[in-house]
């Protein structure tokens, strides 16, 4: 079969907000985060396409909840915005990637986002099953899009770049047809691009349409307070000695009056934007509303998780710095805006950072470009075989700490330092 039409990146816009961060393997409370506040200011700022996944504790229903309301009705139509989940991890150590399972979490997704269809669904982290594992779920996926329409179009996740890729080809040769989208997380940061010199060429040679890049902070790894522990308490799997490189970069960044996550965040999202354009959005960047593209041009798409509006106003400022500083971004068509202060700000923030990320690298030495075992040697899918149908997942109680939802306005506004 030929590749789905229209292709996806003629729609999907170049920045992507995140909800791995409404779980608590980052927050101890996930219900204690505004996150109703949180999409509506990502909204109102322009942001239209949403990653979520069952995987993320009550994520997809934090998601629907802010959504479903009247704020969201009124002023942005479900056309408007765009959502992506993923199925087949149920746990840690729980994949479920057959038929019946792809089936029911399908419907419990549209449940929980409330909408009669979802635009973009992965198989998750795909290297913890077997390639006929993920065949079989990316079959199932596209049956349902030709049955129903409930979802649009269909990809895989995951953190190796080689397994991604190896399964791309394998899913081309197989069925005829390439995947719409393969998204990996912590593979272009300050500290690891393989993202770009290793997959994307052998991506693109799959017929792969859209690369997304996730998690620019590696997981929480590059921040200046280390990687987050949640409720589930240090889960991150990199090791001692990466950290103490990357403590050591952090107090190079400091020394500077600078913070080590505003200089990769910055740095990702850029240089990002021109790297993964290849496999990137047609969608303008900047525009206010998702524009078809022309396939002229495209730019490299990210995906940014925050847990307050603080964080998200904080990365919404980057963002348009950033395309302050494009030379062919809208904002800079007239001389004024080509003269403005702000743009003049920009590209001088661009060159700092810049400068300061070729020295966080020489300080990250040796670890530059290391990625940590996934699955680890001791995995084993703790998901029995022998049931003749998956049990739904427990659905985590509200918290006690936060009964109520909370909604625009709420704590955490303010106004945020430049990045």
């Amino acid at each position: 079969m030929p590749a789905t039409s229209p292709p996806l990146s003629f729609f999907l816009p170049p920045l992507i907000c995140g909800t791995a961060t409404f779980n608590s393997q980052y927050n101890p409370d996930p219900y204690a985060l505004p996150t109703t506040g949180i999409v509506h200011r990502a909204l109102s700022s322009g942001v239209r396409a949403f990653d979520t996944s069952p995987y993320y504790g009550p994520a997809e229903e934090l998601l629907g909840q802010a959504l479903d309301t009247s704020f969201v009705h009124d002023n942005f139509p479900r056309r408007d915005y765009y959502l992506l989940t993923k199925v087949g991890r149920v746990g840690g150590a729980e994949f479920d990637y057959s038929p019946a399972w792809v089936r029911t979490s399908i419907q419990r997704s549209l449940k929980r986002l409330k909408t009669d269809y979802l635009d973009v669904v992965y198989c998750h982290d795909v290297e913890f099953v077997t390639p006929e594992e993920v065949l079989t779920a990316v079959t199932e996926l596209r049956r349902i899009r030709d049955e129903n329409g409930a979802v649009k179009y269909v990809g895989i996740s995951g953190y190796p770049v080689a397994v991604l890729c190896e399964l791309a080809e394998m899913i081309l040769e197989r069925t005829g047809e390439p995947l719409d989208i393969v998204m990996s997380y912590a593979n272009y940061t300050l500290q690891n691009t393989r993202l770009s010199s290793v997959a994307l060429p052998r991506l693109k040679a799959a017929g792969v349409d859209v690369v997304p890049n996730a998690s620019v902070l590696a997981m929480g790894l590059l921040r200046r307070g280390g990687v987050p522990v949640g409720s589930l308490g240090d889960w991150h799997p990199s090791p001692n000695e990466l950290r103490s490189a990357v403590d050591t970069a952090s107090r190079y960044c400091d020394g500077l009056g600078d913070r080590i996550e505003k200089v990769a965040i910055r740095w990702a999202l850029g240089t990002w934007l021109k790297e993964g354009a290849t496999l990137g959005s047609n969608v303008k960047p900047g525009n206010d509303t998702v524009v078809e593209g022309t396939g002229e041009s495209r730019q490299g798409i990210s995906v940014i998780g925050v847990s307050n509006l603080k964080e998200l106003d904080e990365t919404l400022q980057v963002w348009r710095s950033i395309l302050d500083g494009l030379e062919d971004s809208e904002h800079n068509t007239s001389e004024t805006n080509k003269q403005s202060p702000e743009r003049a700000w920009s590209l001088q923030r661009q060159k700092e950072v810049r400068d300061r990320a070729v020295v966080v690298k020489e300080l990250i030495g040796s670890w530059l470009d290391y990625a940590w075992p996934s699955p680890g040697p001791d995995f084993a899918n703790k998901r029995s075989l022998h049931l003749p149908f998956p049990a739904p997942l427990p659905t985590p109680a509200v918290s006690p700490k936060q009964m109520a939802v909370h909604t625009l306005g709420d704590d955490g506004v303010g106004t945020s330092s430049r990045i």
